[in-house]
C-alpha cells in the first residue's frame, strides 16, 4: 500500500512540477507505477501475502465473535 501511495504522490508532484520532480523523467515515474502493478498483480500472489491477510482478518473476526458470544452466554 505504501508503494501505491508513493506512486500517486510521484505522479501528482510531476504533474504539478513541484520541487525536484520537474527534472525527473516520466520514465522513472512510469517505471515506479509498473513496479507497483507487478507487485500487486503477481508477486504478492506468488508469495501468498494476499491469502495471509485474508486469513488474519478471518481469525480476528472469529475471535471477536467468540468474545461477543461468550459475554452474551455468560449473562
Amino acid at each position: 500500500m505504501k508503494l501505491l501511495i508513493l506512486v500517486l504522490l510521484a505522479y501528482g508532484m510531476k504533474l504539478l512540477e513541484l520541487s525536484f520532480m520537474e527534472n525527473i523523467s516520466w520514465w522513472w515515474i512510469n517505471g515506479l507505477g509498473l513496479a507497483a502493478f507487478l507487485w500487486f498483480e503477481f508477486f504478492e500472489r506468488m508469495l501468498g501475502l494476499d491469502k495471509r491477510k485474508d486469513e488474519m482478518l478471518h481469525e480476528k473476526m472469529r475471535k471477536e465473535r467468540l468474545k461477543r458470544d461468550f459475554k452474551n452466554n455468560r449473562k
